[in-house]
């Protein structure tokens, strides 16, 4: 094989600001233990942080801050370290030459230092530091849309076709259904029929998907007999126009974001009138911000809250900051 036709190793393949790299047998990979959409983003990012030394047998280090997202604490990090140790997966690969199906841990032994702000020390397991260190089918990230991404079947579905998209001869694959719950981490047990799996999953999924990468995704039941038994994955790229609109998209907030994907209304609870009277009024992005980061909550019953307990006090220097404040640590008090 001439050397311009040798496949790229996917060790090879170096990450930027913008883009991390997945090996394309960590995409397809099945479950035996299913994983929080949270577990999967913090996945990707210890696999970009171990990168420059992934196939060699090293401790990695990474600050726990990387790793929070837009989260105070460590402690939902330290619970997606332990589901990650503690989950086994199902590689395709070939072994002397014939398919096979290896099985192998994601994560290896970790340190974790107590302090807030402190660092996480971890290894890659030797089989699968074999696994990535053959491989030559990857896919690359947009880090903005994998954070973007609001469920774990959107963010598996978003990898399979960043492995698949730039393929030049093929533009659809054919899955069992149940290969296909494999590769989507399905609970055994949920989601059994195929509208079920349709309606919970893939089309929400699909229609994320369609929304903010560069990629069209479809995704169609094959039945036999009566019964749906495969389906057929299909993606074409965006046009000019598609491109731009996922672009704008991902830069608009959050806060509407399943109406506009799902093309839904969404009816936004109108402020009520008996706060415009009781003291400094917000802007209108302290509303959105509050929004974003505490989904979920009664905004203006928060709001009323703050206000309540202002009543006798100074007014605050920034009335924006302080209601956001206010909104932290009533959301931590009051869990939903």
């Amino acid at each position: 094989m001439a050397p311009a036709d040798r496949p790229i190793r996917t060790v090879d393949a170096r990450p930027n600001a913008e883009t991390l790299v997945k090996p394309g047998e960590l995409v397809d990979l099945v479950e035996v233990t299913p994983l929080t959409l949270a577990d999967r983003r913090i996945y990707n990012q210890l696999l970009e942080n171990a990168w420059d030394a992934i196939d060699k047998p090293v401790t990695h280090v990474i600050a726990k801050s990387d790793l929070r997202g837009s989260h105070n604490s460590n402690d939902r990090v330290g619970e997606s370290i332990e589901r990650l140790m503690s989950s086994i997966v199902k590689v395709r690969v070939t072994h002397d030459g014939e398919p096979a199906i290896e099985r192998v841990q994601l994560l290896g032994g970790n340190i974790e230092t107590t302090r807030r702000d402190g660092l996480l020390e971890y290894e890659i397991p030797p089989r699968l530091r074999n696994i990535i260190k053959d491989s030559t089918v990857f896919a690359r990230l947009q880090r903005e849309v994998m954070f973007a991404l609001s469920s774990k079947y959107a963010l598996t579905l978003y990898e399979m076709i960043q492995k698949r998209g730039k393929l030049r001869w093929r533009s659809s694959e054919k899955f069992s259904l149940e290969d296909l719950r494999g590769v989507l981490g399905v609970p055994k047990g949920k989601l059994g029929s195929w509208s079920n799996l349709k309606l919970r999953a893939i089309d929400p999924a699909m229609a994320e998907v369609n929304a903010l990468s560069d990629y069209v995704v479809a995704i169609e039941p094959i039945k036999t007999g009566r019964r749906v038994t495969h389906v057929e994955l299909r993606w074409w790229s965006k046009d000019a126009g598609g491109t731009a609109a996922a672009e704008r998209e991902l830069q608009f907030s959050k806060v509407g974001r399943k109406a506009r994907t799902q093309g839904t209304t969404e009816t936004v609870k109108a402020r009520p009138a008996w706060l415009d009277d009781k003291g400094p009024s917000l802007r209108s992005e302290t509303y959105e911000t509050a929004r974003l980061r505490h989904a979920g909550y009664d905004i203006y019953h928060v709001e009323g809250q703050w206000r309540d307990w202002m009543k006798g006090k100074a007014p605050p220097e920034d009335a924006d900051r302080a209601f956001l404040a206010f909104f932290r640590k009533f959301a931590e008090a009051n869990p939903i």
